[in-house]
């Protein structure tokens, strides 16, 4: 099976670089590099996780679970991005400015304890769509080892699976600012509105989903083979009251359904090479 083989070229990766530090956000693709990574290297690779008003509370535990299960020492560290207007002001490239704060973090750590380089969990297919915040790792010498192999989200999966990673099918879970679209200040208070209201969905059954946040209205994504289900068997009032206790005014349903990159839609080309 080509992910086989795949797998077997990220293990001859990480046996060259003697050594690791991974940017780990306890997303299912960074999981995976840090799953191989201590496989091979042992205590000579570290998992490292920012911790930030964008990242829920509860992928910070999941994060701290899954690296305990591994094995992999693992170290939070705080990050800064929400005190650059560069990156609160939510302009299209604003995961550039993310990024550029995480990599001006975990570098300076990786070489003080003498890692020649930080790698992180970009595959194959994060390529194909528009990343800024991968330009910014490339500047400050990340390495990416899945996008080098080739690995699609599709082969993560599937390797994850291979090596018993119960979390292999874990739904994709981009910081909260994501939620937002782009021109729309972002702030604590709007980061933990969406949050609280992602949670709250989450523990009635809803997995796979986001809640985007246009001012004061939150709009619901689920899977469109979902989304009837949902309305048939939810407590319709029940969500609003709830999303309006987070700080909502209005609560809709998104009727085409949720779409990984959806907020891209409005991007156009020329917009893209002004900040290229």
């Amino acid at each position: 099976m080509i992910y086989l083989e795949k797998l077997e070229q990220l293990k001859a990766l990480f046996q060259e670089t003697e050594q690791a530090i991974i940017a780990y956000s306890g997303g299912v693709d960074s999981t995976l590099v840090a799953k191989i990574a201590y496989d091979i290297l042992g205590d000579k690779a570290l998992a490292v996780t920012a911790m930030s008003p964008s990242l829920l509370p509860e992928e910070l535990e999941d994060a701290k679970i899954q690296a305990s299960i591994i094995g992999i020492r693992h170290q939070v560290v705080e990050t800064h991005e929400m005190d650059n207007p560069n990156y609160t002001s939510n302009p299209i490239n604003r995961c550039y400015f993310c990024k550029s704060e995480l990599h001006d973090t975990l570098k300076p750590l990786a070489n003080k304890l003498g890692y020649p380089y930080v790698i992180d969990g970009v595959n194959a297919d994060d390529l194909h769509d528009y990343r800024p915040g991968i330009q910014a790792a490339k500047e400050r010498g990340a390495r990416s080892p899945l996008a080098e192999v080739g690995v699609s989200k599709v082969e993560v999966r599937q390797i994850s699976q291979h090596l018993g990673l119960s979390w292999w099918d874990k739904p994709a879970q981009p910081c909260l600012s994501s939620r937002f679209p782009y021109g729309e200040e972002i702030t604590v208070t709007k980061l933990q509105r969406v949050g609280r209201a992602e949670i709250y969905l989450r523990k009635l059954g809803w997995n796979n989903l986001r809640v985007r946040s246009e001012t004061d209205t939150a709009r619901i994504e689920l899977p469109p083979e979902q989304i009837q289900d949902f309305i048939v068997n939810t407590d319709l009032k029940s969500v609003v009251s709830a999303f309006q206790e987070f700080g909502f005014i209005y609560v809709t349903l998104d009727l085409e359904g949720y779409r990984s990159g959806k907020l891209n839609q409005v991007l156009n080309k020329e917009a893209l090479q002004t900040v290229n």
